[in-house]
């Protein structure tokens, strides 16, 4: 079944391409155009939309559930210094290989731009980026709001909290733990359903992208494109040596078992969409069940290795496209810049734009270079949230070997009936 389902994707990504091309070379009108691709854009939007509905249960019962089965708070705390000390250590890898790619490729050189006084500021939402917001927003005031919105960071929040508190209670709360518990597995098998819908979506959302922007994008800002891509299969090289490194040969074995959900964040241009076959993955390898739901929910809000190498990437390149150059202190001032915002923006529109807005106008670069990106963004959109995915899939197997809490693979049956134990 897997090998089928991956199949299909492959052929609705091939599918949805051709589709694209052939309507946009067919359909004169670029207002009916875009009526095809509104029409074509319901299907992606359902699609999401119940992916959306179940990240909120599925990172409260899964994350809840490890904790509880944990030895107490300082087991939490132990695992939880070691996943934030690797997040740091990949945001750092991640920024430097943008940064370093950026100089070698020089995307943007030649390009001889004057800066322009009209700044995108309608694309991109600057009202949540700053440092108060972010540091409040962490915190919820309402789980149920939090849930509502589905605000990962602070579900993660109060889901450690509780987990904590359960785990603290001398007799683990059993009534509570198997409920939660019983929730996961039920969400892992609404997760089941909703993914058979996935090359349907992943289709349409292809044929409306090529059928509204056209293949010739591509080649306008191929380099750019390309550039960013050598730079990704590069992060993804280091990354799987040093997990082979730290966790043995078996390693190689974890890439295949995430070929799925890396190649569904690829399509779909959306890490949450991959968030559920993740998890099922990581424990069909052997991550155990209470590492692979702590440090998985905590990577959505402070490991996406793909959006900060893109932050060093593009910034650079706009810079580089209007002449003007940074110096060496200020290019590490923007390293440690990145570091820190790229950790408030999870669940934000267009997080990585907002990101790099904001970095653009602290070292007071045109503004207006962030249309050079708007176009290939959704391409390289795709691109982010593969490399999120195998970024956050390294780290919970990293976890896991420190922790002893490599187990035999297992098969979906026994994942599903781990689970619901």
């Amino acid at each position: 079944m897997p090998r089928r389902f991956a199949l299909f994707v492959a052929a609705a990504m091939i599918g949805g391409v051709l589709a694209g091309f052939v309507l946009n070379r067919s359909v004169g009108d670029p207002a009916q155009l875009k009526q095809i691709a509104d029409a074509l854009g319901i299907v992606t939007d359902i699609f999401l939309r119940l992916i959306r509905m179940i990240i909120a249960p599925l990172v409260f019962s899964t994350l809840v559930a490890g904790i509880a089965h944990m030895e107490g708070a300082a087991a939490i705390g132990r695992v939880g210094a070691k996943t934030l000390g690797w997040f740091i250590s990949a945001s750092l890898v991640s920024l430097t290989i943008g940064l370093i790619m950026v100089h070698l490729i020089q995307p943007g050189a030649g390009m001889h731009l004057i800066a322009d006084p009209v700044a995108p500021g309608a694309a991109v939402d600057m009202s949540k980026f700053n440092l108060k917001d972010f540091v409040t927003h962490i915190f919820p005031k309402s789980i149920a709001e939090a849930m509502a919105n589905n605000e990962i960071l602070q579900i993660v929040i109060f889901s450690v909290f509780f987990g904590t508190a359960v785990a603290a209670i001398e007799d683990r709360a059993p009534a509570v733990v198997a409920v939660v518990e019983q929730v996961s597995a039920i969400m892992l098998k609404v997760t089941s359903y909703v993914m058979k819908t996935a090359p349907l979506a992943i289709f349409a959302a292809l044929a409306a992208t090529v059928s509204t922007q056209g293949i010739g994008v591509l080649v306008t800002y191929a380099k750019f494109v390309g550039g960013f891509y050598v730079s990704m299969f590069l992060l993804w090289g280091l990354l799987v040596a040093v997990l082979v490194l730290i966790v043995g040969p078996r390693a190689l074995k974890l890439i295949a078992a995430i070929r799925e959900p890396a190649l569904l964040a690829f399509s779909t241009a959306s890490s949450e969409a991959a968030y559920p076959g993740t998890l099922e993955a990581l424990q069909k390898w052997g991550v155990s069940r209470r590492v692979a739901s702590f440090v998985l929910p905590l990577g959505y809000s402070f490991n996406l290795d793909g959006t900060m190498m893109y932050c060093t990437f593009a910034t650079l390149f706009v810079a580089q496209a209007y002449g003007i150059h940074l110096s060496v202190a200020q290019q590490i001032t923007m390293l440690l810049l990145l570091m820190i915002t790229s950790k408030g923006v999870a669940g934000v529109p267009r997080a990585s734009l907002v990101v790099i807005s904001a970095t653009l106008t602290y070292f007071h670069l045109p503004e207006a270079g962030l249309l050079l990106i708007l176009a290939v963004d959704n391409l390289l959109d795709m691109g982010r949230s593969a490399t999120n995915v195998v970024g956050n899939s390294v780290a919970a197997a990293v976890v896991a070997k420190w922790e002893g809490q490599i187990v035999e693979p297992k098969t979906e049956d026994e994942v599903i009936a781990e689970n619901a134990a």
